[in-house]
């Protein structure tokens, strides 16, 4: 069979495993054998353990569950609760400034969390509750909640930039600081959003109640004396020295993103038994189980996924695919619109974990063919994929919404979480015409791989 002809029936094989609802592990893992036994040697079959291993056996792996680690301390505790609530208090005088206050929550979260769904379920589980209890329609609410996650994966430390960089082989420091700008950006084009749908629905229940009389908890303003801010400034102070901590033993120099990532993961444990009391085994529990549970899905995943890779690499598909992108000559803005589409394509369906690793041994001989920065395309690429967390019929980070608040009906949260999409789709457009954003350094633009 020719080299076409494997890759049809590879991506169909893919697709027929995917939608049977077969972990995605599995499903990789599943496809990936099968194919190893009908067109590579017998004796390939007695290396797939090998060849997995020697894939994974990578220093800066070691970073994701420890990282995982952090994020569930945290999540786990009151700590996401006693952030969102300080900030609420100095924010509250800024028109929907609880929703500012949610946007900031998140990203601060997803500072140190670096996952999506952990900062979803923590700072939702407190944030959404208030914001329907003052007024907010569940669509806002849910809304604002699962655009924010999303910074997780951008937001340094995040799990996917590891794995680009580990896909990419780039450097894991100048990708993080490379995502701290478009983070910042995207904070503030939700944050801005949140003051205008605020607006818009303090509006219409002031139009309600000059016409009916009936009052609308939106109307209602929360009132905090200074002595109450200063009060609650305290309950910030954890997320401030883990956060500084952190980025001062990465950025300067001090220790390498795998060796942060533990020593996060131990000022995490640190300060949730010195502030909250949580020490005990019995507390200890629920933050192990859950960092086991979610670094064994994801190293899963991994593990399969660069297997998928292996075999797609061995079979020359994944080759022909990039010389086939390359042989159509697409002007280089033209390339990188139809990877940005296979991308979102995509993200209907998988998860980021799973798009990079399948993806990257694809995207990147053209990408880079056509001199574009690889770091500029990973922060590109990452707010493409935010775009999958909320959007259907994956949506990871909807789903996570429906468990916090499963009063609040699925269409109203999709529905709610739409102009966030347009939003990045704005922030991406905005990175194409100024990419300084995305590099942390103004004479640095995309170029040839030597400038980079």
């Amino acid at each position: 069979m020719s080299v076409l002809g494997i890759g049809i029936s590879y991506g169909v094989a893919t697709l027929l495993a995917m939608f049977s609802g077969m972990p995605i592990a599995f499903a990789l893992g599943a496809v990936a054998v099968l194919f190893m036994a009908i067109y590579m040697p017998a004796a390939s079959l007695d290396t797939v353990t090998q060849n997995v291993y020697e894939e994974m056996a990578s220093i800066t792996l070691l970073s994701i569950p420890l990282f995982i680690l952090k994020g569930a301390a945290i999540g786990k505790s009151r700590a996401g609760q006693d952030l969102y609530s300080a900030l609420h208090a100095w924010l509250n005088r800024v028109p929907g400034g609880l929703g500012v206050a949610n946007v900031f929550a998140c990203a601060l979260f997803a500072a140190m969390a670096g996952s999506s769904p952990a900062t979803c379920s923590a700072i939702g589980s407190a944030g959404i509750p208030e914001m329907r209890k003052r007024g907010y329609s569940g669509g806002f609410a849910a809304g604002i909640i699962a655009a924010g996650g999303t910074l997780g994966i951008l937001l340094p430390p995040s799990i996917t930039m590891i794995l680009f960089a580990v896909a990419a082989e780039k450097s894991l420091g100048r990708l993080f600081l490379a995502g701290i700008g478009p983070g910042l950006l995207l904070v503030l084009l939700f944050g801005s959003y949140a003051v205008f749908r605020f607006r818009k629905e303090y509006a219409a229940a002031s139009r309600l109640y000059e016409q009916t009389g009936v009052d609308a908890p939106i109307l209602a303003r929360d009132k905090f004396t200074m002595a109450q801010r200063f009060n609650a400034l305290p309950r910030v102070a954890p997320f401030v020295i883990l956060l500084t901590g952190v980025m001062i033993a990465l950025y300067g120099g001090y220790a390498t993103p795998s060796e942060t990532a533990g020593l996060g993961g131990l000022l995490a444990l640190a300060l949730i038994a010195l502030i909250y009391g949580v020490w005990r085994p019995t507390d200890l529990a629920p933050i192990l189980q859950a960092t086991i549970r979610e670094s064994t899905m994801l190293m899963m995943i991994i593990g399969m996924s660069l297997l998928y890779s292996y075999v797609m690499s061995y079979l020359h598909i994944s080759q022909s695919v990039a010389e086939s992108i390359v042989a159509m000559q697409l002007p280089r803005w033209e390339l990188l619109a139809a990877i940005l589409v296979m991308v979102v394509v995509l993200g209907f369906f998988l998860p980021p974990v799973s798009i990079i690793l399948m993806t990257a041994p694809i995207i990147l001989p053209p990408l880079r063919a056509a001199n574009f920065d690889i770091i500029w395309f990973g922060i590109v690429m990452t707010i493409v994929m935010e775009m999958g967390l909320i959007h259907p019929p994956v949506g990871l980070n909807i789903f996570v919404i429906r468990n916090v608040a499963p009063d609040i009906p699925l269409s109203e949260v999709i529905w709610g979480t739409l102009p966030f999409v347009l939003l990045m789709m704005f922030a991406v457009l905005l990175l194409c015409f100024v990419p300084q954003i995305a590099t942390g350094f103004p004479d640095l633009v995309m170029g040839p791989e030597s400038v980079r």
